[in-house]
């Protein structure tokens, strides 16, 4: 009789608390990097989601993002559960075996998540780029003892190396009688760009980057797209035809969703994937275009995203690593991508 009376007087706290009125301050909480913003329990604030091995409640809810969940019979206390990941691959890096929807730091310069055998991450650091000026003729970039990122400091005059002397005479902005001359650094910007490397993964949502300079500022920065080259669950075995080895370029035979991180696309796709072969070939990209995505949240948030659409693959032996996103030889060159609207 005990436990159905304590259970009955947590449900109807429970419900109390979302039958009052929505209280929500005016600005959303800043969380820390690499935690979600995402709404109560109730449906009514935004709040810093509670992480892997955290206190969790109907208010505090766990980070659904990570496939993270309240588990409420771990402690005795059934307002209060701990978060807990879904059931997915762990993820090594180094030797070191991290759960799915754990958070990590291998370095203090970058913040990590384990999400079902992938690993992603954002660096801590800034990375900006400061040009010489008349306040600061000579910038250079120094590692200062006990702080984990680099400092800019200024200079005002140059050190004995002859290629910073010339980057300072070039980029230094005379200031005339009238005032400094506004010029902008694209001006005289000489554009580079990489090839856009591998996915990340052989199937699923992921992740392939580029370097460029092909910004306002001119500055070398990583610019990033998801991309899926087959997904996870397919059966693609099965739709190789009789007589033939390879399932090329096998496109969805009805519209899809693309889900990221709980969100989903907002419009309907039928991508092109790349298939597989029976004689230990591997179908990988070869012409892609790349385009935004409008994803939505079941917080109500909207956002878009860069991502990689197949035109062709091609089929070869030149097979890549399986769950390893840090190797440099995942690089292999996809011919014809372009920006499109589609």
């Amino acid at each position: 009789v005990c436990v159905c009376v304590c259970v009955c007087v947590c449900v109807s706290r429970l419900a109390q608390d979302c039958s009052q009125p929505c209280a929500c301050p005016a600005d959303p909480p800043l969380c820390p990097v690499g935690t979600s913003l995402v709404l109560d329990g109730c449906g009514c604030c935004k709040v810093c989601a509670r992480q892997l091995g955290e206190p969790c409640s109907l208010l505090e809810p766990c980070d659904h993002h990570k496939e993270l969940y309240c588990d409420y019979a771990l402690l005795s206390d059934t307002e209060t559960g701990i978060c807990m990941a879904q059931e997915g691959q762990t993820c090594d890096l180094g030797g070191v075996i991290y759960r799915s929807g754990e958070s990590f730091q291998p370095s203090c310069k970058h913040h990590c998540v384990c999400m079902n055998g992938e690993i992603g991450c954002v660096p801590t650091c800034a990375s900006d780029v400061r040009l010489p000026s008349p306040d600061c003729p000579y910038p250079r970039r120094i590692q200062i003892p006990g702080k984990c990122c680099e400092e800019w400091v200024c200079e005002q005059t140059p050190r004995d190396h002859l290629y910073q002397s010339l980057v300072a005479s070039q980029f230094f902005r005379q200031v005339s009688p009238h005032g400094p001359v506004e010029e902008s650094p694209r001006d005289n910007c000489v554009v580079q760009t990489t090839e856009w490397s591998e996915c990340s993964a052989t199937c699923g949502m992921a992740v392939s980057s580029r370097i460029t300079n092909d910004n306002q500022r001119c500055q070398l920065e990583r610019q990033t797209r998801i991309c899926m080259v087959r997904p996870c669950d397919s059966q693609q075995e099965i739709e190789i035809k009789r007589g033939k080895k390879c399932n090329r370029t096998p496109k969805a035979t009805r519209g899809m969703r693309f889900e990221l991180s709980g969100c989903l696309s907002t419009r309907l796709y039928k991508p092109k994937f790349c298939g597989i072969c029976t004689d230990n070939r591997c179908c990988t990209p070869h012409a892609t275009i790349t385009t935004e995505v409008e994803f939505h949240c079941p917080e109500g948030d909207v956002f878009t995203k860069k991502m990689m659409f197949i035109k062709t693959c091609s089929c070869h032996h030149d097979c890549p690593q399986d769950n390893d996103i840090f190797l440099a030889s995942n690089t292999r060159r996809m011919v014809g991508d372009y920006d499109s609207n589609m």
